[in-house]
């Protein structure tokens, strides 16, 4: 099964994550340095894996990632949309899986702009009678 390098783009909070994916032996680059480097966390590891566990294509592909912006947690659910969405392009059957764990949902959650005359976007300054 020879394949191109198929090109998504996963997105949570500030962080995006543009995805390579092509054919190989499982090996995940993080701009340019490992995954396990790049995020030494085991949970994160997880986060990111997860798309690859569920669907078992752990060994199958080369994924090669662009991240930025964001905190570290957010840019590693952004990469876990990123290769959800690249595993349903290789293979649409992967979808049904895949969206009943919730990887194929984008997060909109974003954080709200703060407001001029107070000191965050919902908290107000103290009130003063007198």
């Amino acid at each position: 099964m020879s394949m191109d390098v198929i090109n998504t783009t996963g997105r949570r909070k500030a962080a995006v994550a543009r995805v390579y994916v092509a054919d190989g032996k499982g090996v995940i680059t993080v701009n340019s340095k490992p995954m396990e480097v790049y995020f030494p966390s085991k949970v994160l590891q997880y986060i990111v894996n997860q798309p690859l566990m569920l669907t078992s294509n752990e060994n199958k592909f080369d994924i090669k990632v662009n991240l930025e912006g964001g905190g570290v947690k957010g840019q590693a659910e952004a990469l876990r949309l990123g290769i959800s969405r690249a595993l349903v392009e290789i293979n649409p059957e992967f979808r049904p899986v895949l969206k009943q764990h919730g990887l194929m949902t984008r997060d909109p959650r974003e954080v709200e702009r703060k407001k001029p005359g107070q000191p965050k976007a919902r908290k107000r300054f103290q009130f003063s009678k007198r």
